[in-house]
């Protein structure tokens, strides 16, 4: 059940998933009928800040959306900061509890940041995974790429969240049509960087596009014709790995420029 505020809603948390103990969680809460997002997009969620002994006081942080943007609930992916203001007192939230949720949405993380292309990579750390997932759930990024790569790093396998989300995307009704035409649409690259075995790449990922690796586990070279690429994660991964980019010609989509790359700081 929501209620208003002038800016923000108060919505009600209907699910909490831990997927590594003391460090990963997602949540789910209801969704005001009037909140209006894109893919890619990221919301301003509010905490009273309880354990501080400060409940008057609201903190507030940025959380893209895993959600589709057609669902009837909201989906949050977030990781656990020890002894932060804000994540201390999310990581409390049980179903039932009250989470206060920004009316605007905010982001350039979008399709609307590209022209042409007809091929998606879609490179994240951590909990940059987030956005793709919802955009993953768009079908028009499937009516409008042939080809989808989406690209998940970490630090240990058990990180490797929504690995069942991610193989059942074909099992959407509203995306079924859209892929069953394409055996090889998406490509799912995982990536652990302090593990090593089981086949997976276990480089950093500017280190992957230097050395070719990634193009290589793609079975797909970037062309500045063909790929448009998103990035989101940690700072430092997106910075280097927009410095690789650049390095080989490609650009940074601007307002009034178009080009091949969407950048989102998740931090």
């Amino acid at each position: 059940m929501s209620t208003t505020s002038e800016k923000y809603t108060a919505e009600t948390v209907t699910w909490v998933h831990t997927w590594v103990p003391g460090k990963l969680f997602s949540f789910r809460t209801t969704r005001h009928a009037g909140l209006r997002f894109a893919p890619g997009q990221f919301l301003r969620l509010g905490v009273h800040r309880i354990a501080a002994g400060k409940p008057d006081e609201i903190a507030w942080r940025a959380y893209s959306v895993v959600s589709a943007d057609y669902a009837d609930h909201l989906e949050f992916f977030s990781i656990v900061v020890p002894d932060g203001e804000f994540t201390s007192e999310l990581v409390r939230l049980k179903a039932g509890d009250t989470l206060l949720v920004d009316k605007q949405a905010f982001g350039f993380l979008t399709l609307a940041r590209f022209e042409g292309g007809s091929e998606l990579w879609l490179l994240s750390s951590g909990t940059g995974l987030a956005p793709f997932m919802s955009i993953l759930q768009d079908p028009t990024v499937w009516q409008q790429y042939q080809r989808i790569v989406l690209v998940h790093c970490v630090r240990e396998s058990a990180e490797l969240v929504y690995r069942d989300q991610i193989a059942g995307l074909t099992d959407n009704p509203l995306l079924a049509e859209l892929c069953k035409f394409h055996d090889k649409h998406m490509v799912y690259i995982p990536v652990v960087t302090r593990e090593s075995g089981d086949g997976m790449l276990h480089q950093r990922l500017p280190v992957l596009l230097g050395n070719g690796e990634l193009e290589k586990a793609a079975g797909l070279p970037l062309d500045h014709d063909r790929s448009r690429i998103m990035i989101c994660g940690n700072p430092e991964m997106v910075e280097d790995v927009r410095k690789a980019l650049a390095e080989r010609g490609f650009r940074t989509s601007r307002r009034s420029a178009p080009g091949h790359i969407a950048v989102e700081n998740y931090w």
